[in-house]
């Protein structure tokens, strides 16, 4: 029932609904964007004063995923093929936010629904970049074998 689920386009469409409920509630509540470089780097910023909700956020994500993953661990399968290859990907993600000045899912999620035109463009960037960047590597990794 749940391998059913989980290939259909319901649980996507499930857990962007669940994105868009929790970063709609965080700003109709807190007036605040859910965009998680912003959120994470005010963490370490030494400038920061509002640590408090930010600290909660993240709390609330990974204790969310942590619940999920003992309800329904079948939805979470290993898909790294290298830890090496992750970790340099979310550097470099992290790198590109910070120099764009901006984040995937502030621009992705509360930047779309308002139909900002920055965003919409940053949002398009991302996803064209990975699609290439997937193709590429997937194309590499076959030609290699």
């Amino acid at each position: 029932m749940l391998s059913t689920f989980y290939a259909s386009p319901f649980a996507p469409l499930v857990g962007g609904v669940m994105i868009g409920l929790a970063a709609s509630l965080l700003w109709l509540v807190s007036g605040r964007v859910a965009g998680i470089s912003g959120i994470t780097g005010g963490l370490v910023d030494p400038r920061c004063t509002d640590r408090p909700w930010r600290l909660s956020f993240v709390l609330g994500l990974l204790g969310g995923g942590f619940v999920m993953s003992l309800l329904l661990p079948a939805a979470f399968g290993t898909t790294v093929v290298s830890m090496g290859i992750a970790v340099a990907a979310g550097a470099l993600v992290g790198v590109g936010t910070t120099l764009a000045n901006g984040c995937t899912s502030g621009h992705g999620v509360c930047g779309t629904a308002t139909l900002s035109k920055r965003s919409i463009a940053a949002t398009a960037t991302f996803i064209g970049t990975g699609i290439l960047s997937v193709y590429v590597f997937r194309h590499l990794m076959e030609v290699g074998a």
